[in-house]
């Protein structure tokens, strides 16, 4: 694990002091988005990923649900992902704690671009750097989430339950949103070997098409909305 974490590549940002900070520093949960850019998920692809994000972010439906919380507000920050050597941190951690501050976040989303080339499938390393991410944030959280979305099975990096695993020790929760477009069975495999922790669920997308709703849903759980 050691190795693995050691061998990361971060973008220029990493461990900055995160946007719209507030005195107390305490936020009701702080979430690693991590985007799958492998081989498998094309430029359009992509795009859909960052523009489900970004509308999750304008949509009143989460800007509401984090106000509501405990301390009222959340933290976030997106890594791009593909082999183990291919890992970005393409927004380092914002504190959202108005509407203001998420429609910020929207527009850094709809602003990055891919950084990752094609590559390999490493859930183990996309998981380990949600951990790195987590280790070094500068405020407290009541809960710590890493969110991982990807449409294929870890094929590089090491075994996933390892990193999984390791991060759950830490009090982490991993979770899935798993893309059925390639592999039909994904869903399942993510249960198995993929996520793990207090409240860890798997949200799933028919296809790419339908990751804006998924990516909704799983934001408003994580942040702690009830659905059913």
């Amino acid at each position: 694990m050691a190795a693995l974490l050691a061998c990361l590549v971060l973008a220029p940002g990493w461990g900055t002091r995160p946007v719209a900070q507030t005195a107390s520093g305490i936020v009701d949960v702080a979430i690693v988005l991590a985007v799958d850019c492998s081989w498998s998920v094309d430029q359009d692809e992509y795009d859909q990923q960052m523009q489900g994000l970004s509308a999750a972010f304008r949509s009143s439906d989460v800007i509401k649900a984090f106000r509501s919380g405990p301390n009222g507000r959340i933290a976030v920050a997106l890594v791009q992902w593909a082999a183990p050597d291919a890992q970005h941190l393409s927004i380092p951690w914002a504190v959202l704690e108005t509407p203001a501050d998420a429609l910020a976040l929207a527009e850094r989303i709809d602003a990055a671009p891919r950084t990752i080339a094609d590559g390999a499938t490493s859930i183990t390393a996309a998981v380990s750097t949600g951990i790195l991410l987590h280790r070094s944030n500068p405020f407290d959280a009541d809960r710590q989430v890493i969110d991982v979305s990807s449409d294929g099975v870890n094929n590089t990096g090491g075994r996933p339950e390892t990193a999984r695993d390791y991060a759950v020790s830490l009090g982490i929760t991993v979770n899935g949103l798993t893309i059925l477009n390639e592999v039909k069975y994904l869903d399942h495999y993510f249960r198995n070997h993929i996520i793990g922790g207090t409240g860890s669920f798997v949200e799933t997308a028919v296809d790419y098409a339908d990751y804006h709703r998924a990516i909704k849903r799983k934001l408003l759980r994580e942040i702690g909305l009830p659905l059913s």
